[in-house]
């Protein structure tokens, strides 16, 4: 077994370990186990959330093949993270017209069914889909990358079929934990929405926002999640704008705020209100792209935001545990005799046996967007910890004397 097979076994097990110590504690017919206190009880909920999926023109045309398209390589690596989580979502920067209208890039996307199964099968449970690019093929673009998701199995929220769609707040669920997911764009970079058809898209209206995080309270959720689109493109720090939307979002009674569109990581700041759920809350101001064919500094790289909420099973009372960050980085280049697109854990660790196909270029890249990732997200907050996989498995080979010092 090669050491990145034995590194993903061994996380495989510690995943498997983590999601059995984390369901409630059930008392058993012994009588020593009884006697636990069902105050004690709790359950703990995983989240994992990314910024933009984008899928560029040369994005595809890497993933070309003779049967179609196979996306599948883009998330090879990191899929075991994502999977890990009891709910995992981001925002597809894409729609999914068809390959009649033709697949295209930047500035208007379309891109092969292919992606949205790639992105199913990476463990994605829920897609923001309000976004810029919403409208980059009309209506009946937007109309088919919904129905497209929802043949995949997956959730989406952001942009809707209907008024009634629109107006209906769903309440997820994960290991008993209820929670609202809302989205807003800030535009659609001037595609215009047909009249009379303004529900296809959330757009940025602080009315709109509040009326439904009270339609949202009304089905009593134990969490209020908001997804926004918005900021500056290339800033790593948030507008006056986004810190206004945010804090008017905060008021409404918001839980957790989560943003992208800068296509680059700005900081995390956490929150203390009277109007939510969650003794702290926080906002995430941007995840910046978690996978794209922007190459440059900031841009090529992406947080996975891990956060966890514990749930007392007696008071049914929710807190935030703990904020985990798997810093990544997106390699392009030639891998297995094929070009592909692969995104990577990232780490202060450089062990060039990991990843044989990468040049020195890339290993400067990959080191040094995680130290840029650690910098920008923990900017305004001490609190948050940084998850590096390879530093830690490679811990652990020296304590058992398989990997020299």
């Amino acid at each position: 077994m090669n050491l990145n097979n034995k590194f993903f076994s061994i996380f495989l097990l510690c995943g498997i370990l983590i999601l059995f110590i984390s369901e409630p504690l059930v008392p058993s017919t012994n009588d020593k186990v009884d006697q636990i206190n069902i105050k004690d009880s709790v359950t703990i909920v995983n989240f994992s959330v990314v910024g933009d999926l984008m899928c560029h023109s040369v994005q595809y045309k890497y993933a070309k093949s003779d049967s179609g398209y196979d996306f599948s390589e883009n998330f090879e690596i990191i899929k075991p993270f994502l999977k890990d989580a009891d709910f995992t979502f981001g925002n597809l920067e894409t729609v999914l017209a068809g390959e009649k209208v033709g697949y295209s890039g930047y500035p208007l996307f379309n891109s092969p069914d292919e992606y949205l199964y790639a992105i199913k099968d990476a463990g994605f449970d829920l897609l923001v889909t309000a976004n810029n690019h919403s409208l980059d093929k009309g209506k009946k673009g937007l109309l088919r990358t919904i129905e497209q998701i929802k043949e995949s199995g997956i959730y989406h929220t952001g942009t809707f079929s209907s008024q009634f769609e629109r107006d209906s707040i769903i309440i997820y669920e994960a290991k008993g934990l209820r929670f609202a997911l809302l989205a807003y764009s800030y535009g659609t970079n001037g595609m215009q929405i047909p009249k009379g058809e303004q529900y296809l898209i959330n757009l940025i209206d602080t009315t709109l926002i509040k009326n439904d995080i009270q339609k949202a309270k009304n089905l009593f959720p134990d969490l209020i999640l908001v997804y926004f689109h918005f900021g500056e493109e290339y800033k790593t720090k948030p507008s006056s704008y986004q810190t206004d939307i945010v804090n008017k979002t905060i008021s409404y009674g918001a839980d957790i705020i989560i943003g992208s569109h800068p296509h680059v990581p700005q900081p995390i700041e956490f929150f203390k209100t009277n109007n939510g759920n969650l003794d702290s809350g926080f906002v995430a101001y941007s995840l910046g792209n978690f996978i794209s064919n922007q190459r440059w500094r900031y841009s090529d790289s992406g947080p996975i935001l891990n956060f966890s909420i514990v749930k007392n099973n007696l008071d049914k009372s929710i807190h935030l545990h703990e904020i985990k960050v798997i810093p990544t980085w997106v390699f392009k280049g030639k891998r297995n005799e094929n070009l592909d697109y692969v995104i990577l854990p990232s780490d202060s660790v450089i062990n060039k046996d990991l990843y044989p196909f990468m040049t020195e270029n890339d290993w400067s890249a990959y080191k040094q967007s995680y130290y840029d990732i650690v910098e920008i997200l923990s900017s305004k907050s001490n609190k948050i910890k940084f998850y590096s996989p390879y530093s830690e498995f490679l811990d652990y080979l020296k304590r058992i004397n398989i990997y020299p010092n």
